[in-house]
């Protein structure tokens, strides 16, 4: 070293104990958290099938619960590992009474808001595993029991994930020693002033209970509320909420329903009002309007969404220039629509080439000359 250069600085031994502590508490807390991710992976592997562990939603519970073991053990080991190193923690208490609550109270709160997380996103894999589980299959039933299954799939995963961290949060409470008997106490104070202030809510809460018990209409379906259409894309305790064809979004107190009709429930029929003209082969036309919805239920296209041929009541009403056929079709839910513009435009093509005329309102305007001899006034 050339003379007059400074001598670097020599680390601290009591730096490199630190580091070597941490460093071994922080090994002991990783090992730890591997064999609670493979113990937890194995659990669930034995509990549900092979492929229910390998979901993202299972993957990510996996990893979270493997990051909470970590930081649980460092926290129970990286003060002892201090102490056995000679490292003195100056932080107004002890590194003994430290490690004593990380040891007992720190573990049992780590340990309650663990066992909490996992228990949710379990649930929740389970909940969604059943939900894939109702709806396999392409026919009528499943489509009715994949609306079925989430709607009832959303309600118990948001009433779970609350019930369970609300438990969890008062336990935590107890375990730093906080009298929860007045949080306890408020609860029921507010949810007696709730039963007599706020019986609109509790009107809302029963009703969308019973909504739900009773399959009036499930998540998906199109339905008509208090006379506001639209698809049902929600369905909770208090609200039910529908999207309009024009992207409004209704939000309905369960307990204002007054009508609901489910244009969706089961099976569809899509209903056309057939104008022609008095002078028209009624009967010919009838055959032209089987024969346009024959070639559509040959269409692979449509055919998976038509359940019956279409069918032609008859003449349903005599107008002042038009007689009404009144024609309909039966389709799956949420195909009606799809498959009944489709018809229509068969049906038009069909009228083109065979010549038949569509009526649509005239106006006949006579004019006359009066008559020799007799006076325009008279």
């Amino acid at each position: 070293m050339p003379p007059g250069t400074p001598a670097p600085a020599a680390i601290p031994p009591q730096t490199l104990d630190v580091t070597l502590a941490l460093l071994m508490a922080a090994t002991i807390a990783a090992a730890a958290a591997l064999g609670v991710g493979r113990l937890a992976h194995r659990l669930l592997t034995a509990v549900g099938r092979q492929s229910l562990a390998s979901e993202p939603i299972v993957e990510r519970t996996l990893r979270a619960a493997r990051a909470m073991t970590f930081i649980v053990v460092l926290a129970v080991v990286a003060f002892p590992a201090l102490d056995l190193a000679g490292v003195e923690v100056h932080a107004g208490l002890q590194s003994e009474d430290l490690g004593r609550w990380a040891a007992t109270t720190g573990v049992r709160i780590l340990a309650l808001l663990l066992l909490a997380f996992v228990v949710v996103r379990t649930l929740s894999a389970v909940i969604v595993r059943a939900e894939n589980e109702l709806e396999v299959g392409s026919g009528l039933d499943a489509l009715e029991r994949r609306k079925r299954a989430q709607t009832i799939a959303r309600l118990l995963r948001g009433a779970l994930t609350g019930l369970i961290w609300t438990t969890a949060a008062l336990i935590v409470l107890r375990e730093l020693d906080v009298d929860i008997t007045p949080v306890l106490t408020g609860a029921g104070i507010v949810g007696l002033a709730i039963g007599f202030g706020a019986q609109t809510l509790v009107r809302d809460v029963i009703t969308g209970f019973f909504l739900i018990v009773e399959d009036q209409v499930r998540v998906g379906d199109v339905a008509m509320v208090n006379g506001i259409g639209g698809f049902v894309e929600q369905i909770n305790l208090r609200t039910i909420v529908l999207r309009d064809v024009e992207g409004i979004v209704h939000v309905v107190p369960n307990g204002e329903i007054k009508t609901l009709a489910n244009r969706t429930k089961d099976y569809s029929y899509y209903v056309i009002n057939l104008g022609i003209e008095y002078d028209a082969d009624v009967d010919h036309i009838i055959a032209l309007v089987r024969e346009a919805g024959a070639a559509l239920q040959a269409d692979p296209a449509y055919a998976a969404s038509i359940l019956e041929p279409v069918e032609v009541l008859g003449v349903d009403d005599f107008k002042d220039s038009v007689v009404t056929l009144k024609v309909r079709i039966k389709t799956v839910p949420l195909k009606q629509w799809e498959v009944g513009r489709e018809l229509r435009r068969r049906i038009k093509k069909i009228f083109d080439r065979e010549g038949i005329r569509i009526p649509s309102p005239q106006l006949e305007v006579r004019l006359s000359r009066p008559r020799p001899g007799i006076s325009a006034k008279e």
